[in-house]
């Protein structure tokens, strides 16, 4: 008999490795059954997660964090031994911004930074972000600040869910937005706004989406997390594959997942953006990674480089106990445990340098066979977990 495992996500293209360990079987090889809800909030899945109405959780990586630090609704004990994706957001601005900035001269990015630096619109520039605490909104920041505009005192940020980033657009809510795809495309598509950055050209390998879960049910129900990573690992797997796009993108096009034309969903896989209503096109290397280069491990400097710009941001009081509750969040040893058998290589320490590597570049490992990078901040700057209070 099959062990039910409860999975509550957002209509987003990274729930793919959630979607491929249900409906391609590789849960049901582990002996589980995958009951997965859709939801269109991360308050609603956080909150389902924390009350014990999910067993685990597709959830925004400093989401986890926070949840762990009290910062945000019901306070629960979160685990994330297992990253789903790196990358995958795209940073627009609305068609209406952008055309008052062209007739300066100003396109792309430029004339989104330009239009907030002048205080074109006669008002703060509006961002909305998907969620408080997302990798998102402290990207936005990061990118903001790089350029020299104070994110707190020149912007002004909304929450909006991912699936009506549109809307807002339409309704003049905000003025740009960062989001995961399909998403920005969708607003692209229908002549709202223009992709203007990929996330990843703010951090070349930002942990994305994590795998959540209660640190109770992980203690009592050991043996079906180690069975529920190692069906995730070779999920992952099988998303990775360019192969498998046509048909991973007609499973997340579906009304149960997505519910976003296939077409505009493989874009994202692939990384070949339509970043204009006008049609120009783009072809984004790792935009979205799910496997390779040690994609789907947790790294604790990752979740310090959060707690970092959580702290950075007046968002949280940094304490030695907040940086230790951050890495506790994210798991490496629970990964190791599970995959050790599985995994093609597994790196040797649980920490590293954020930042530091422009190219793929060996690393230490338990067979020798690893390569991580790149990972590279729009600022150049490197982030060091060993220089954390």
């Amino acid at each position: 008999m099959s062990t039910q495992v409860r999975i509550g996500f957002i209509p987003l293209v990274d729930c793919a490795p959630l979607v491929a360990l249900h409906e391609i079987g590789f849960a049901r090889e582990e002996g589980l059954e995958i009951a997965l809800s859709r939801e269109t909030s991360w308050s609603n899945v956080r909150d389902k997660l924390a009350v014990r109405l999910y067993d685990a959780a597709h959830l925004l990586a400093p989401m986890a964090l926070a949840t762990n630090l009290g910062l945000a609704g019901p306070r629960a004990e979160v685990v994330a031994p297992y990253v789903l994706n790196l990358n995958g957001d795209v940073i627009c601005a609305s068609a209406r911004l952008l055309e008052r900035m062209a007739a300066d001269g100003f396109e792309g990015p430029e004339a989104m930074l330009e239009a907030i630096r002048r205080d074109a619109l006669g008002r703060p520039v509006v961002i909305g972000v998907p969620f408080f605490f997302s990798t998102h909104h402290y990207l936005v920041r990061y990118w903001l600040a790089s350029a020299g505009i104070d994110p707190d005192r020149q912007v002004r940020v909304e929450v909006i869910p991912p699936s009506l980033m549109a809307d807002a657009v339409q309704s003049g809510v905000v003025d740009g937005f960062c989001v995961g795809e399909p998403w920005g495309s969708v607003a692209v598509d229908a002549g709202l706004a223009s992709i203007v950055l990929p996330g990843r050209a703010v951090w070349a390998a930002a942990p994305e989406k994590v795998l959540g879960l209660r640190r109770d049910w992980v203690e009592e129900r050991r043996d079906d997390l180690h069975r529920l990573l190692r069906a995730l690992y070779r999920a992952s797997m099988w998303v990775a594959d360019p192969g498998n796009r046509t048909i991973l993108s007609e499973l997340l096009a579906s009304d149960r997942y997505v519910d976003a034309p296939a077409e505009v969903i493989e874009r994202a896989l692939s990384g070949s953006l339509t970043l204009t209503p006008r049609g120009a096109q783009a072809r984004v290397e790792r935009f979205m990674v799910f496997h390779t280069a040690s994609a789907t491990f947790p790294w604790r400097s990752q979740a310090l480089w959060f707690h970092g710009q959580m702290a950075r941001w007046g968002h949280l009081a940094v304490s030695p106990e907040s940086a230790t509750i951050a890495c506790r969040t994210f798991a490496p040893d629970l990964y190791r445990e599970a995959l050790a058998a599985v995994a093609t290589d597994l790196p040797g320490a649980n920490s590293k340098l954020e930042g530091a590597l422009e190219a793929p570049t060996p690393a230490a490992s338990l067979r020798g066979r690893l390569f991580l990078g790149p990972d590279r901040f729009c600022d150049g700057a490197v982030f060091d977990p060993d220089e954390v209070a």
